[in-house]
């Protein structure tokens, strides 16, 4: 499998020499990091050369980390049925800068890009129609963003004087916590439940 996939990473430095920016096996995966404005046609070279044909997107998603200058990583998982042999492709981007939609190349990956676009706020240029697809078109922010709070933005309810469903800042009945024990069971009073029985039997 390691010799088969070291064959692909060869084939596609010298084929993609200027898109691909570095090659990497780990954990018995190819991961191929690639240049963003060069995604399609990596993509599409992975699709139709005979010694690659990954002919299958199983998925496209996000990674943030925001420390970094371009804090988001987008991932593409290819599945080869041919050659039984899976391979990874990654770009990077900031919160500002689109990367090339491949849904003319990957009809499927137009619901991966939704979502990605979605939870972490990454845009894709030239997507047929890049709306929210996990959260309310009402929802503020990207939630799977590491910046975002856990608590969100805004909540919803129904408003029954009003007949309808209405949006609200979150309001916490409290700030924070704060707890001077280092073990959650140190700070229990009174007896856990089954508790009684192991004092019956001693």
């Amino acid at each position: 499998m390691s010799e088969a996939l070291k064959e692909i990473a060869e084939i596609a430095n010298l084929k993609l020499s200027q898109e691909i920016t570095s090659t990497e096996i780990l954990n018995g995966e190819l991961i191929l990091h690639a240049r963003r404005d060069a995604i399609c046609k990596v993509l599409t070279f992975l699709r139709d050369d005979a010694n690659c044909l990954f002919k299958v997107l199983v998925d496209v998603c996000g990674a943030d980390y925001p420390n970094r200058e371009e804090r988001f990583d987008v991932v593409y998982n290819l599945l080869s049925m041919t050659h039984n042999l899976r391979v990874r492709v990654k770009v990077t981007t900031d919160e500002d800068t689109a990367v090339p939609s491949v849904t003319s190349i990957f009809s499927t990956a137009n619901w991966f890009e939704r979502e990605t676009w979605d939870l972490f706020g990454i845009y894709f240029d030239d997507h047929p129609d890049l709306r929210r697809i996990m959260t309310d078109y009402g929802f503020e922010g990207h939630p799977l963003r590491k910046d975002f709070p856990l608590t969100g933005y805004v909540e919803l309810r129904y408003d029954d004087e009003q007949k309808r469903v209405v949006y609200e800042p979150v309001k916490l009945t409290q700030d924070f916590r704060s707890f001077d024990f280092l073990s959650p069971w140190e700070g229990l009073q009174g007896v856990l439940p089954g508790d009684e029985k192991t004092e019956k039997e001693a």
